[in-house]
């Protein structure tokens, strides 16, 4: 099965004061919920902010990645599908 690219935006107030410890507490639960909920959704990435996380995962569908949201208590506030990349190296043709 294809997995389909998501950015998921997460509102979690004051997220980008978090200490490390506490990332990496948040890490773990994410983790710990993705192996519950098998191959079928895989986190690759997030950028913290002020007061939101942006998340970039490969899922089967929004479906799970609500699941996820769900069963780990991080909010999926926005998710989008990413239908296209594009780099610099686009401008080459």
């Amino acid at each position: 099965m294809t997995l389909n690219r998501y950015i998921i935006e997460r509102d979690i107030p004051e997220v980008g004061t978090f200490e490390r410890e506490q990332l990496a507490g948040a890490a773990a639960k994410s983790n710990e919920v993705l192996a519950e909920l098998g191959p079928d959704i895989q986190w690759q990435e997030s950028f913290v902010a002020g007061n939101k996380t942006f998340c970039v995962y490969l899922a089967k569908d929004e479906d799970i990645i609500r699941k996820h949201a769900e069963m780990s208590g991080f909010p999926a506030t926005r998710i989008t599908e990413v239908r296209k990349m594009i780099d610099p190296t686009t401008a080459a043709g």
